[in-house]
């Protein structure tokens, strides 16, 4: 997934960050709430994480502009107001969840994939051959054995698996598995490619993913 932390404290931003990093996110930070829709404006996301007391423009407002439009992230607010009026409003104005702080890092991730997950129905399992792919347990298995992925190799195999039989440019897929801070360039691609490939080899999967030179890649169907 790709998420937006909207926070003004460095310190909880960067620990959010982080820690969602580590599970395998693409994620940007705003520290108020116009930088935050400036990233809204460029990027798409799936989840938001929104504090409401922000320099600039605070969360609140921007609920409001994110209501009239089409396309925009399901909603967590993250904030030390604990008020029923103010869930209520939150809500109201948009929002998904509400989560008060302080809070346990493990029910911010739950609360993350439950809105990730809402309205639609539960991932398929991706099957291709002997390899399957389980999206909620985040799990590769070649003929029932797990295969050993990190993050980021799992997350690029599920891109390609879920966008089977359309090609997909080097900068597509940089654009879905970093975040804007990232000092890496979309070169990294072709890295992780080759140690996916590799890992597919070393199970008995071979060609699984073509390089269509100068398009992209593609799984095809």
């Amino acid at each position: 997934m790709r998420l937006l932390i909207v926070e003004d404290s460095p310190s909880l931003g960067t620990h959010l960050r982080s820690a969602l990093t580590r599970d395998g996110h693409a994620v940007d930070v705003a520290a108020d709430g116009e930088t935050a829709l400036g990233f809204l404006a460029a990027y798409h996301y799936d989840v938001m994480l929104l504090d409401l007391m922000l320099p600039r423009m605070d969360g609140w407002a921007v609920l409001r502009w994110l209501k009239g439009r089409e396309e925009k992230p399901r909603v967590l607010v993250l904030s030390a107001r604990d008020q029923v009026a103010d869930r209520v409003e939150a809500l109201d104005l948009g929002a998904d969840d509400y989560l008060v702080k302080p809070f346990e890092y493990a029910e911010l991730l739950a609360r993350v994939h439950a809105l990730a997950r809402r309205g639609e129905r539960p991932a398929p399992l991706l099957v291709a051959g002997a390899l399957t792919l389980d999206p909620r347990a985040r799990l590769a298995r070649v003929d029932g054995k797990v295969l050993a992925l990190s993050p980021k190799e799992y997350a690029l195999l599920e891109v390609l698996l879920s966008q089977r039989g359309r090609v997909l440019s080097r900068l597509a897929l940089f654009e879905r598995l970093y975040d804007a801070r990232s000092e890496a360039s979309d070169k990294v691609i072709e890295v992780l490619m080759s140690t996916l490939r590799g890992k597919l080899a070393q199970a008995g999967i071979r060609d699984l993913i073509e390089t269509r030179r100068g398009f992209g890649y593609v799984v095809a169907e």
